[in-house]
């Protein structure tokens, strides 16, 4: 099996990175990971609920979106309550010319976003123990 197909190795590299840094760049993106994009009705208070927590152990949150709207969605976290520290740019300190917004973790409704929720939880759990 590959290296990181290893849930325990993605873990400990999420984990040794937060040590080294005290702090992780999580991108995550806006529709159908926080926001209701199709309109069914579907909630996102885990994801939301996660991010909250992810501030409070000082982790730069970065919305990675699609969406051309971002007046929109600028509008509607903060309506919600949902916090973000930039919107589809890199950190100040992570200074680079390539299209590829850098992140240690990307929380993705189409990205293995059960596999990445659950350990940033863990993360969560290990660091304020």
């Amino acid at each position: 099996m590959d290296f990181y197909l290893n849930t325990d190795n993605s873990f400990n590299r999420l984990l040794a990175e937060y040590k080294k840094y005290n702090s992780l760049v999580v991108a995550y993106d806006f529709d159908n990971t926080v926001y209701d994009f199709h309109g069914k009705g579907l909630r996102f208070d885990d994801v939301i609920e996660l991010l909250r927590k992810l501030k409070t152990i000082n982790c730069y949150l970065i919305i990675f979106t699609g969406n051309d709207d971002t007046e929109f969605v600028k509008r509607y976290c903060d309506d919600h309550k949902i916090p973000y520290d930039a919107i589809n740019k890199n950190p100040s300190f992570f200074q680079s010319e390539s299209r590829k917004i850098y992140y240690n973790v990307l929380l993705d409704d189409r990205a293995g976003l059960a596999q990445v929720y659950c350990e940033l939880n863990q993360l969560i759990s290990v660091v304020v123990s």
